[in-house]
């Protein structure tokens, strides 16, 4: 933990979820960006990482939330409906430092951020890596929950994403982002120019662009 970071639990109607705070400096915060982990992963996710290092410096205070199943140790992610449930319980504490919130998450994360967008207010959602369709069923599309957030919409897709590549999204009142190469977690190859870094630095430069457009 950093000296700036700081962590709060929070109980929900689906078990007790935890909030890791990184902030924006003293008298420059303006916005908050809550963002969740997917199925698969938690708040380590190298993208999620990069936006909390990389955007308090913009006035942005990053809240990285973990869901009652991540905080109880569990390996399998309940159905969507407790996501929701668990997302909505942690809103009153994101909301207590008084600024817009963006909502945000990746893969799983990013789905409850769409879907429940404008029931909680948020000011915008940041979808990364959206899961558009299972991996080889691209008839089961998700495009729904992507196009009904009603809120200013930033999408951030690797280029090989195998539940859905950018090319794959229909269009709408969103803005989409390729990482080129990046598979579902933004992993690129070895081969690829710039390597990793570049890769997560496109992402985070795409999110601070973003955000200075958003009203603060």
């Amino acid at each position: 933990m950093t000296k700036s970071e700081t962590v709060e639990t929070v109980e929900t109607d689906a078990g007790v979820a935890r909030i890791t705070w990184h902030p924006a400096p003293a008298n420059t915060a303006r916005l908050v960006l809550a963002v969740s982990h997917g199925a698969g992963g938690g708040i380590e996710a190298r993208d999620l990482r990069a936006l909390a290092a990389a955007l308090p410096a913009h006035g942005v205070t990053v809240a990285l939330v973990e869901q009652p199943w991540r905080v109880a140790g569990k390996k399998l992610a309940p159905a969507p409906r407790t996501l929701d449930t668990g997302w909505r319980g942690i809103w009153p504490a994101l909301e207590k430092q008084g600024l817009p919130v963006i909502s945000g998450g990746r893969s799983a994360g990013a789905r409850v951020a769409c879907r429940t967008a404008t029931e909680l207010g948020a000011a915008a959602v940041l979808a990364l890596s959206f899961p558009l369709h299972p991996p080889g069923k691209p008839e089961k599309s998700r495009a729904d929950e992507l196009l009904g957030a009603g809120v200013p919409t930033l999408v951030v897709q690797g280029g090989n994403d195998p539940f859905g590549k950018p090319a794959e999204f229909p269009e709408g009142a969103y803005e989409l982002v390729e990482i080129p190469h990046g598979d579902h977690g933004f992993a690129v190859p070895k081969r690829a120019e710039g390597g990793q870094d570049e890769a997560v630095k496109r992402i985070t430069d795409a999110v601070t662009r973003w955000t200075g457009m958003l009203d603060g």
